[in-house]
């Protein structure tokens, strides 16, 4: 562990106006010494250098905090969460939120549980299924003030398997790379269709980095149609 690399967190942290006390420091280092042992026999992440990881993967993910849209008590969905960006680490900056992770496979959940119960999270939510079918589940379906997600798929996709989740009033919370404007333009009628509100596009600016992230935030204006999402693949082959 290097002292430089921890500083570098600390920083990043503090500039989206967290307090990043010891407790968090160690929940993220924890995280990423499971997470790189857990890369060695399953496929979670290309990045596993410890500064690259407190930047790309932690960093990135904990970007939101500079807004204050994530809120205590928020119930929060993470969709396709895979090795757990951003939903453990909008969990270990606020520990208050109720977390739900979403991943169709299972080894990636129990990668997830592994990780959250290491590092004192016991009221973390685990979901094995696609989310074309757990935006069907009554019990997911339109519960959560917030759902995100982090490099799942292209906007008309995602924004078809995540709102469905959210409640009438409540936001997805997308990161994305530096084609985020484009993805917008391509989305116009997944955003009408779903009937959400673009609200904010939010640059993202990471330690010692040349690429360009954005944040978009979408606010859900309207209840779903039962029809959204359609079964498992279709929004993938015939994006809306």
């Amino acid at each position: 562990m290097s002292l430089e690399n921890i500083e570098i967190l600390k920083k990043g942290l503090a500039s989206y106006g967290l307090n990043p006390k010891d407790e968090m420091i160690d929940r993220f280092v924890k995280y990423r010494e499971i997470l790189v042992e857990y890369n060695k026999v399953m496929n979670l992440t290309a990045i596993t250098e410890e500064r690259e990881v407190f930047i790309k993967h932690f960093l990135d993910s904990a970007s939101i905090f500079e807004k204050n849209y994530i809120q205590s008590g928020q119930k929060i969905i993470d969709v396709g969460t895979g090795a757990g960006f951003p939903g453990i680490p909008f969990k270990i900056c606020n520990p208050n939120i109720e977390l739900t992770l979403l991943d169709s496979l299972n080894k990636r959940i129990n990668f997830l549980r592994e990780v959250c119960q290491s590092i004192g999270f016991n009221d973390v939510e685990y979901v094995h299924a696609r989310a074309e079918d757990g935006a069907q589940n009554k019990n997911y379906r339109e519960k959560f003030d917030i759902a995100t997600a982090r490099a799942v798929a292209n906007l008309p996709v995602l924004l078809e398997l995540c709102i469905p989740f959210v409640k009438k009033g409540g936001l997805f919370i997308c990161l994305k790379g530096p084609n985020a404007k484009k993805e917008i333009e391509d989305a116009k009628n997944a955003i009408k269709i779903l009937g959400v509100e673009l609200l904010e596009i939010l640059d993202v600016k990471l330690p010692d980095e040349e690429l360009h992230h954005n944040i978009l935030v979408f606010k859900k204006l309207e209840n779903t149609d039962k029809k959204y999402p359609r079964k498992a693949g279709t929004p993938n082959r015939k994006p809306l």
